[in-house]
């Protein structure tokens, strides 16, 4: 775009030329030839590279227009790509944070676990190992030697075969009607007999714990710890176990043997925390007599 103007001669010029002479037509043209200038060419090419940036401009803005695409400006991608990684390494930096917490949670809690499992242990050890001390005492066999019924061998009385040879459960019912009907004697035997024939029975606990009562009856407290240690073995969830627990701790009483009476007595309380009234006020008493701790 280049533009052309015509010079005007100076008026010192025409009045020179004037008194020369006339102009001739050839001189008047040249005087009249249009010239370019130097400043409007500098001008024109300057537009033409501002149009040019103008239309590049244009074609970033606009080149989604067609496509659909975003503008996509190198510099900002490069920095919103950098920011992007930026965020999701802090995310994952989060993540691993997190992780690391809960397997330290994990880890402690495994290590209370262990803890836990350790010192049971060692209260089932120091229980196995009291439950022989009454064993050896008593002369109940220990755990995995003889049945419960073994343990009527130390028994007085009428021999074994009394009332036995029937079916668990008819022989459990007529000692059982005995002790009822007041003859102890009768249902001593009688239960003495059916632990002896149906050891491995279910009534066979139950029956033990009968077999105590009657001879704690004749005052045979030895024979009725037995019996009462044979009864509670493998702390049964009867209704009769907390007082065959309370029955044993006053065998041991009875027999000078107070610290054993009074582990039996704390076993009672944390074996069965539910008894009925009347056994934890008998549990008290014994403990008085005992004086336990």
């Amino acid at each position: 775009m280049t533009s052309r103007r015509r010079i005007a001669l100076p008026a010192a010029l025409v009045l020179s030329l004037s008194l020369i002479g006339p102009v001739t037509a050839p001189t008047l043209a040249l005087a009249q030839t249009s010239m370019e200038d130097p400043l409007d060419i500098r001008d024109a090419r300057r537009v033409e590279r501002m149009e040019k940036v103008v239309r590049e401009l244009r074609a970033i803005v606009f080149q989604g227009r067609d496509t659909g695409r975003p503008v996509v400006v190198q510099p900002a991608e490069t920095d919103y790509r950098i920011e992007e990684l930026n965020r999701r390494l802090t995310d994952l930096e989060s993540v691993i944070t997190r992780l690391n917490g809960q397997i330290e949670t994990t880890n402690f809690e495994l290590r209370q676990s262990r803890d836990k499992a350790s010192v049971l242990e060692s209260q089932l050890a120091a229980m196995n190992q009291k439950i022989a001390a009454l064993e050896v005492f008593t002369g109940v066999p220990p755990a995995g030697g003889e049945s419960s019924g073994g343990a009527s061998s130390s028994f007085s009385g009428p021999p074994p075969s009394a009332g036995g040879g029937g079916s668990p459960q008819g022989d459990f019912d007529r000692a059982r009607g005995l002790m009822l009907s007041g003859d102890y004697d009768g249902a001593e035997s009688a239960f003495e007999a059916f632990v002896a024939t149906h050891g491995n029975a279910s009534l066979a606990p139950e029956a033990n714990y009968w077999l105590g009562k009657t001879l704690v009856v004749r005052g045979a407290d030895a024979d009725a710890a037995t019996a009462f240690i044979a009864a509670i073995r493998g702390w049964p969830t009867t209704a009769w176990a907390p007082d065959a627990v309370l029955e044993l701790s006053r065998s041991l009483i009875a027999l000078g043997r107070s610290p054993e009476a009074c582990q039996t007595l704390a076993e009672l309380s944390r074996r069965y925390p539910s008894a009925a009234p009347s056994i934890q006020s008998r549990a008290a008493a014994a403990r008085t007599q005992a004086r336990c701790g």
